[in-house]
């Protein structure tokens, strides 16, 4: 009975000085925070939308398939994700007992007699009792980095798809603003056949003009946005086929949902609450390190 009450003593001490407790996020709001007629619990909004129902250009998707495969940035994210597995699993194994085994021999010989041959096969295992919870701040430390680390890769991945759409929807633009050569020779040949007015015609032949002044630096701008392209593909640039503007299509019903729901579904968010559950842990872990420890 003595010792289940100082076992229960040493707990509750334990517990109030920090060691033992949880990482707890913050996960209420203020009341009609977002107003009366907002429902906290709907679950429709932007960041539930699949890329796919998005985009549903295939040129623009082939080009974000592509640029999930090779793009450098998420191969370098992939890598810090088996770089804190791998940290995860040797804070679990800490927990197992640690075996070492140090093999030795010895030939000994006296006044040239028969060689004397010795061997040893000294085996120890030795196993951390974890009562001040050092081993487990650990673990729960490392668990947080894994979890930051996919939220990462989410973030860089989330990035990547917004950036190849955002630089096709300017190729797509800036094709548009070189259509204006063909439109107006087309109506330079309607009005010669008679079928078009003269004030029609000059209206978009001062158009033309307005905009054949920076032609030049249209086509350079298009080239440098298919350089940047190139450069989130991981290849060398070249020329990519791409629809037309007029031709994209959107989803109609978007909704934007509540914004403590996008605030959830944005992996940088998460990220940095999963800095500060690891910072928690690091805090307990550094205040059981002036614990004696058990092996």
């Amino acid at each position: 009975m003595k010792k289940i009450i100082v076992l229960t003593t040493a707990t509750a001490l334990l517990s109030s000085c920090g060691i033992y407790t949880k990482y707890q996020p913050a996960e209420t709001t203020p009341d009609n925070l977002y107003g009366e007629e907002v429902a906290v619990d709907d679950t429709t909004n932007f960041g539930n939308v699949n890329w796919r129902e998005l985009f549903t250009d295939p040129q623009l998707q082939a080009l974000i398939e592509q640029g999930l495969q090779n793009n450098t940035d998420l191969r370098s994210a992939q890598l810090q994700i088996e770089e804190a597995e791998a940290a995860l699993m040797s804070a679990k194994l800490a927990f197992l007992p640690s075996f070492a085994l140090s093999p030795q021999g010895t030939i000994s010989s006296f006044d040239g007699g028969k060689a004397t041959k010795t061997y040893t096969l000294p085996v120890t295992a030795s196993w951390e009792l974890d009562i001040f919870g050092r081993l487990r701040n650990a673990k729960q430390q490392a668990k947080a980095l894994y979890a930051q680390s996919k939220d990462y890769q989410q973030a860089v991945r989330t990035q990547l798809i917004a950036g190849i759409a955002n630089v096709y929807y300017t190729l797509l633009m800036l094709d548009e603003q070189l259509a204006w050569k063909e439109t107006v020779a087309s109506t330079r040949a309607l009005m010669d056949a008679g079928l078009a007015n003269e004030a029609a015609t000059s209206q978009m032949e001062a158009a033309y003009y307005s905009v054949q002044t920076s032609i030049l630096d249209l086509k350079e701008q298009i080239n440098q946005v298919e350089n940047s392209l190139a450069l989130l593909l991981a290849e060398t640039p070249r020329r990519y086929e791409r629809g037309k503007l007029a031709d994209q299509q959107l989803p109609e019903d978007v909704a934007v949902g509540v914004p403590m729901q996008m605030l959830s579904n944005r992996p940088d968010v998460r990220a940095a609450e999963r800095s500060l559950e690891q910072a928690f842990y690091a805090t307990n872990q550094a205040r059981a390190a002036f614990s004696p420890s058990i092996v």
